[in-house]
């Protein structure tokens, strides 16, 4: 892309997808412009690639980096589908199957942040990468969760790592800007689903 090109991403400010995208923008020192519609996580890996600016999003490493996208896909597929299911259950039975099921999916992932991490803050390392924006994208729809069902899923018990890398995630100054509060979150899903 030629760099008097003007940048423009597609997105939503509640989506937990274009804050994937935003919060890579940023890292990468891309000016762009913001249109509030759809978006996906393809993005993330356009801009690591465009732009050499900024640190490395994807890992180098070959290994590392295919380690990197089969989480962010067990993020997209076995987490969010656990929270859709939690969401959309029709009874008491269902809701308490699927919490479960995605509370066993979060202690997988614990594991893998733990192991991934080597106790220094991101899935990465020191610096937030791209299954950090993958698992960011988690913070909303969880916290909406938690709200309507009364449940606390990040528990300082089974997600130690998960809970301390959320904060850090949060503060981070690539992503702040762009995250709603999860206050913000759940005023947004009451609003959309029409919930007092």
């Amino acid at each position: 892309m030629a760099q008097n090109d003007t940048v423009k991403l597609i997105g939503s400010w509640a989506s937990p997808f274009s804050i994937r995208a935003r919060a890579a923008l940023h890292l990468k020192s891309v000016k762009y412009e913001y249109l509030d519609e759809p978006d996906s996580l393809n993005i993330v890996q356009y801009i690591d690639e465009a732009w050499s600016s900024g640190p490395s999003i994807l890992p180098s490493h070959p290994v590392e980096r295919a380690n990197a996208r089969f989480w962010a896909i067990f993020i997209d597929e076995k987490i969010f589908g656990s929270l859709e299911a939690v969401g959309g259950a029709k009874d008491d039975e269902g809701r308490m199957a699927a919490a479960g099921k995605l509370m066993e999916n979060l202690a997988i992932l614990e594991e893998a942040f733990q192991k991934s991490s080597k106790g220094l803050g991101f899935f990465g390392g020191e610096n937030i990468g791209f299954l950090d924006l993958a698992c960011g994208t988690l913070l909303g729809p969880v916290s909406v969760i938690e709200a309507f069902s009364g449940v606390k899923f990040l528990r300082q018990e089974t997600t130690p790592g998960l809970i301390q890398w959320a904060q850090k995630f949060r503060a981070h100054e690539a992503v702040k800007p762009y995250m709603p509060t999860p206050e913000e979150f759940v005023a947004f899903a009451k609003k959309k689903f029409n919930v007092e």
